[in-house]
């Protein structure tokens, strides 16, 4: 292993002859300089890890020394060391990036943790990430084998896609195969819980369930809008928990998370059923059989999701929801600027609703860009993409710009995403329909026991376009190809994102309550 080479520079540096020694009794390597002038020269010469800088020194300053090895060496990390502890030393050095400072006098305890926080630290994190998961392991296996309610798989989720964040904040890739092999036995007790409880939570006697689609609105929003709150809703289409927890950060500069709670979408897991099922307040059927003019089958011509607002204006009104209200559809993000420019007025209306489809428009340019597929070839990459477009998109400005009003911000979703490998055969007419991870049609032909069958549609408030149609959804990682030109379609779709059938990522999905600060 390479050795830490360090430079310690001070007018002073015979007297902190025992401080060096400890530092060479530990394994570094430490060179010394007495003034500003030779320390430049050699940084110049040689390559540091990290470097301790005295702040008072004759000749050259500390500060002056600081600005002349950041241009040399401008990622080596400097630690300044200083008698005085005015703020405006401590301003000036900050804001020639310094990585830390000590006030003297130092004691090699400090310069060890000094070289450990900022040489170390990522080796540590990673030693002390993967110890911790591994420690973790077995309890959480006991805990997805004894996961019986649906609140139970609210904490397992959670879980998992903690542990899949700080294993990938890590660096360390030694446990990716065993985090990726318990997620997807998750998957497939989650599946089989899903199999067994889903339709009954549609009983008229049910009590025992999770909030739905349907719910979403009159649960967390209306009751904001009665007491008196304005309210911002934004749901990002396709946006799954892991990706919200990477957005987290960079909102809490502006806003302070209030509740932070996860709900079930409804199946199918796709835009068509599930958002619609938000904006009405009603299942799929209902909406269908209350409003045919909104309504659009699978089998139908034209865009699924073009009423929403009409469906909101309605489901207010149902719930008498008295408020002005504001709604916007963002296909392309530039037009958040024109929300940007204009919150002031918008605000005039209690409620904003605004729906954002990039997420959904990553994921299928990931499927057919070739590019893409290259950039966001893992879960990490697919959510290290949509932080990076997050941050510096106009979304995130239309938001700072809302944050500076007294608003309750409410993010949510309609449904997740799972990346696909694994192909599952099946077999339909031309009116079948062409989502990967559900399937609905007549005369359907399929392995029972490769996927979770709806035979009745109507316990499931799905609606059905024949008096045969069923519907079935794929597990897990599965998707559905067709026997006919199998190799080919395979190829084309494995490692895609896709959304529609049976999966936490999919399934479970935030619901997020924000204050403005």
């Amino acid at each position: 292993m390479k050795k830490i080479k360090i430079l310690w520079t001070d007018d002073e540096i015979d007297l902190l002859k025992p401080h060096v020694i400890f530092l060479e009794q530990k394994g570094y390597l430490v060179d010394t300089a007495t003034n500003g002038s030779d320390a430049i020269s050699l940084v110049g010469k040689e390559d540091y890890d990290i470097i301790f800088l005295d702040e008072n020194m004759p000749g050259l300053s500390g500060l002056e020394t600081l600005s002349k090895i950041k241009n040399i060496s401008p990622h080596v990390p400097v630690i300044m060391i200083t008698k005085s502890e005015e703020e405006n030393i401590m301003d000036e050095a900050i804001g020639s990036k310094i990585n830390d400072y000590l006030i003297k006098p130092v004691n090699p305890n400090q310069i060890l943790l000094a070289i450990k926080k900022n040489i170390d630290k990522d080796r540590l994190i990673t030693q002390k990430t993967t110890s911790a998961y591994q420690s973790q392991f077995m309890k959480l296996g006991m805990e997805i084998n004894d996961s019986l309610s649906y609140k139970d798989w609210y904490e397992i989720y959670r879980k998992l896609t903690y542990w899949e964040l700080e294993l990938g904040a890590s660096k360390d890739n030694t446990m990716d195969e065993v985090l990726t092999m318990q997620q997807n036995e998750a998957n497939i007790s989650f599946s089989k819980f899903i199999k067994r409880e889903y339709t009954s939570w549609f009983e008229p006697k049910s009590t025992d369930k999770p909030l739905l689609s349907p719910g979403l609105l009159k649960d967390k929003v209306f009751p904001l809008l009665k007491d008196g709150k304005k309210v911002v809703f934004l749901l990002m289409d396709n946006l799954r928990y892991d990706q919200w927890k990477s957005l987290e950060p960079l909102l809490n500069q502006y806003y302070t998370v209030t509740e932070e709670e996860l709900y079930y979408s409804i199946l199918p897991t796709s835009t068509q059923y599930s958002r619609n099922s938000i904006f009405s307040g009603l299942m799929p059927s209902e909406i269908n059989k209350l409003y045919p003019d909104l309504w659009k089958n699978d089998d139908e011509e034209g865009g699924k999701n073009l009423y929403e607002e009409e469906m909101l204006k309605s489901f207010m009104a149902r719930y008498n929801v008295k408020t002005g209200l504001y709604y916007e559809k963002i296909t392309d993000v530039k037009f958040c600027k024109k929300i940007t420019d204009n919150v002031k007025s918008i605000l005039n209306n209690q409620f904003v609703s605004i729906v954002v489809n990039f997420v959904d428009a990553l994921s299928h340019a990931r499927t057919d860009q070739k590019m893409m597929r290259e950039l966001a070839n893992t879960t990490s990459a697919y959510r290290a993409i949509t932080k990076s477009w997050f941050e510096f998109s106009p979304l995130f400005d239309m938001l700072k710009a809302f944050s500076e009003n007294d608003i309750y911000l409410f993010i949510s979703t309609d449904h997740g995403s799972i990346q696909v490998n694994n192909p599952v055969k099946i077999v339909g007419d031309r009116a079948t329909t062409t989502n990967l991870r559900y399937k609905q049609g007549r005369n359907l032909n399929y392995n029972k026991k490769e996927v979770f069958e709806i035979l009745n549609p109507q316990e499931a408030f799905l609606p059905k376009t024949n008096i045969s149609s069923t519907y079935v959804f794929a597990y897990g990682t599965d998707f559905f190809a067709y026997p006919n030109n199998f190799n080919h379609y395979v190829k084309y779709y494995k490692d895609t994102f896709q959304h529609g059938g049976i999966s936490m990522q999919e399934m479970i999905i935030p619901a997020i309550t924000l204050k403005s600060k």
